[in-house]
Parts: structure tokens; sequence; C-alpha cells
């Protein structure tokens, strides 16, 4: 319970613990930036990792001077690229485990969830999905299970991928340091996750209502 505590605390402070980073890591920082935004969006284990949050956090440090934004932006978007491509690829080797439901550390819902959005959007789910924490991390796995060809979803990776990082680290940088979101911080980031996950509250909510009237 305390690991989850702790995450909690991160999400609602991000900005004291990245300018902690900042203060111990100097320019380091970025390299370490890097490293989370590839684990969030390569490993199917790490889809609570701090996304969209983490990447306006950063924007409003980078408007600060404290971190380089052009250096953000290509080693963010380079992570976010080789994060799906990582991802895509044990899709391919686990494909055959995976659709016999033998992977005892993936969850099922999750996975319903993506395959969903697949459905629903096409190969575009490489790209809408990018806005969507948990689904971020598992479309692009279950994209390499079989449901894309490896030239297709290059193309949606990489726009995918930068258009992510640009809104996001945009947004930071160019608003997060006025007045009224520095006096609010905490509860901008609450907001960002709100909006992040609210594509699934709908779908629960869809999904939920029809059940009870049944």
């Amino acid at each position: 319970m305390d690991w989850l505590l702790t995450l909690v605390d991160i999400f609602l402070h991000l900005d004291k613990h990245l300018g902690v980073v900042l203060a111990q890591y100097g320019t380091w920082t970025h390299v370490i930036l890097f490293l989370i935004i590839f684990c969030e969006t390569g490993l199917v284990v790490t889809p609570i990792l701090p996304g969209d949050s983490l990447l306006f956090a950063a924007g409003a440090f980078a408007a600060t001077g404290s971190l380089s934004f052009p250096t953000l932006m290509v080693f963010l978007s380079i992570a976010a690229v080789l994060g799906d491509a990582a991802n895509y690829s044990v899709g391919r080797i686990l494909g055959p485990r995976v659709l016999s439901g033998n992977v005892k550390w993936l969850k099922t819902e999750y996975l319903d969830r993506t395959h969903r959005f697949y459905e629903k959007y096409g190969g575009k789910t490489i790209v809408i999905a990018r806005f969507v924490p948990i689904v971020r991390t598992f479309a692009p796995f279950l994209a390499g299970v079989g449901l894309m060809s490896y030239g297709r979803f290059v193309s949606y990776n990489v726009f995918g991928g930068i258009l992510w990082i640009t809104v996001c680290l945009g947004a930071g940088y160019q608003f997060g340091n006025l007045d009224l979101v520095k006096n609010n911080f905490s509860l901008v980031i609450l907001v960002i996750v709100f909006i992040s996950i609210l594509p699934g509250l709908i779908e629960l909510g869809r999904k939920t209502l029809p059940a009870r009237h049944g």
C-alpha cells in the first residue's frame, strides 16, 4: 500500500519531485525523463508511470530555462517512438502465448479495452491511444501480437509519438508558468490526469449502465 501512496504523492506534487531531480542531477534530468517515457510506453508492466502530466511538468520547467525545450522535444520524441517499437516487438515475440491466455501478468481487462479501441478506430488507435493512459501502453503490444503489419505500425508510431510529445510538452511550456497554473499546479495535474482517463470512464459508464438496466 505504501507504493500506492508514494505514486499518488508523485502525481499530486510532480512539480516538486521534478524540481528535486533537477537539483540533484541537472542536465542528466533529460536522460531520466527519456527513460521514464520509454518505460511508460515500452514496458507492458509499467502502464501506471506518469506520462501526460510528466510531460506537462517538464514543459513548464523548460519554459523557466531549467531544462532545454529543443533537447526535450528530440529526446522524448525518440523515447516515445522507441518505446512503442519495443512494445510492438515484445507483442510479436509473445503473440501466440497472449492469444492463448497463458501470460498471467497481463490483465485481461486491459487487453480487452485496447482491443475495443482497435475495433473502433483501426490503425489510428496507435495515434489516439497516445493520449489515453494504460491503453497507450497496451496498444503497440497488441499491434505486435498480430493486429498490424510492422510497415503500417511504423508510420502511425512516429506520427503519434511526435504529436503526443509536442502537444503535452508544448502545453506545459506555454501555460505551465502562468500564475493561475503555478499557484494551483497540483490541481492542474489532477485535471490532466482526469482528462486522460475520461475516455476510459465514459466507456466504463456505457458498459455498466446497460448491465444495470438489463
